[in-house]
């Protein structure tokens, strides 16, 4: 674990960044009091920042994933012929 002022981290950002990759804490310090940690990413991270965003998404409630897998198309639902809805709907608006 290092700890490193605001201003040298600025300075540095590559290394300490290099460093939490590598699996190291680094704490960021402000006048001598620890205001934030660079940590190394979860092992349930995704790899890929879309892919975080994504499941941040779906964490928080904001995005629904597909309850089907990508490989099966969604059927089509037919419930009637369309002439058939289109004249119920003239009856309906004729009374």
């Amino acid at each position: 674990m290092r700890i490193v002022g605001i201003k040298i981290l600025k300075n540095n950002l590559s290394e300490y960044v290099r460093l939490a990759s590598q699996g190291e804490t680094v704490l960021i310090s402000d006048r001598d009091r620890v205001v934030a940690e660079l940590v190394p990413p979860q092992a349930c991270r995704a790899e890929r920042v879309s892919d975080a965003v994504l499941v941040d998404l779906v964490r928080h409630g904001m995005l629904t994933p597909p309850l089907l897998p990508p490989s099966q198309p969604p059927r089509a639902r037919v419930v009637a012929p369309l002439a058939q809805l289109l004249g119920e709907l003239d009856e309906d608006r004729s009374r």
